[in-house]
Order: structure tokens, then C-alpha cells, then sequence
């Protein structure tokens, strides 16, 4: 039986790694997430073809700037075993490494940047968790009619380029 597409977002600090950064590169795994919840979502649920929003978190304005896929499934991150690494995690070995990633890859960088204000404006979009007050999981599932309505709204051509990346304080991509 075929796999059925999930959707994703997923949040990333532009200054870390941008979608501008994965447009070059081509794909990347998504390591540094150190969140249960979030790690849970890599390991046990996303599927190679899944679609994720790249979303640009502590960013001003924080939004979804386009689309990625996940082409390889969860597999140890090995930033948790790395002292030199900001995401080094003591108690991660390799016979036991807690932490997962997926490895994404370039779809797309929408036209127009779809910002948090811009989403927050669409009543469509009411049960997106990235909404929701206190909501800070780096990866969240997201409904299909979401995921399409959202690209939608990021296929809009403008005249204006996306707004500038901003500076964050914080050295990590997912928190």
C-alpha cells in the first residue's frame, strides 16, 4: 500500500539555516531538535514524501517562507554525540542516541513570504497548532486543506521581495 502524504511544519532560525540556505544546498538533515514531542513526530510518524512548511522562527517577522520534503527517514542525530556541537546531549551515545532527524530537501521558496501576522488574519486557519498561544514545538503536523490554503497564500506574486532576515540571539535551530 502506498504511504499517504503527511504535512509538517517545521521551524528554523533564518540566521542558523534559512530556506535560502536549503534552496543552495539542495536537502540537509534537521538536526538539533531537542524536544520529545518533536523528536517523536521525526521518529515515529514522518515518511519519505511527507511535505513540511519552512517556517522562519525568531525572525522579525517570524512566517513560513516555503517547502520542503522529508527524503530520508529518522536516523540518529549525531550532533547529540559531538562535544564541538551546540546540540551535543551528555547522555546520547551511539548504542543508545535519543535524538533523531530526517533529512529534508528543497521544494520550494514561496513568492510571497507568508508571515505569523498574515496566518493569524485567516479564521481557515484556526487549528494550526503554530497559532496557538504558548505554542513552541519546532515541528508540528498540519492538516492538508492548511498546508494547501498556506501555499496558496505563498504563491501569491508580489512586488516586493521577502523581508529581511534578522539577527536572533539564540545559537540554535530548534529548540
Amino acid at each position: 500500500m502506498a504511504h499517504k502524504i503527511r504535512y509538517w511544519l517545521m521551524k528554523s532560525e533564518p540566521d542558523v539555516f534559512s530556506i535560502d540556505d536549503l534552496k543552495r544546498e539542495g536537502f540537509t538533515d534537521w538536526e538539533g531538535v531537542r524536544n520529545f514531542q518533536a523528536r517523536n513526530f521525526m521518529r515515529d510518524e514522518m515518511k519519505v514524501g511527507d511535505l513540511a512548511l519552512f517556517y522562519h522562527s525568531n525572525a522579525n517577522p517570524p512566517g513560513v517562507a516555503g517547502i520542503c520534503r522529508i527524503c530520508r527517514e529518522s536516523h540518529p542525530d549525531l550532533t547529540a554525540q559531538d562535544k564541538e556541537s551546540p546540540y551535543f546531549d551528555p547522555k546520547a551515545s551511539e548504542s543508545k542516541p535519543i535524538w533523531m532527524m530526517v533529512e529534508v530537501e528543497f521544494v520550494e521558496k514561496f513568492p510571497h513570504f507568508v508571515s505569523l501576522a498574515e496566518l493569524k488574519k485567516h479564521a481557515e486557519l484556526k487549528d494550526l497548532v503554530v497559532l496557538r498561544k504558548g505554542s513552541r514545538l519546532s515541528i508540528t503536523p498540519v492538516e492538508k486543506s492548511d498546508f494547501e490554503f498556506i501555499q496558496a497564500l505563498g504563491n501569491v506574486e508580489e512586488a516586493e521581495a521577502p523581508p529581511p532576515v534578522v539577527k536572533s540571539k539564540h545559537s540554535k535551530r530548534n529548540i
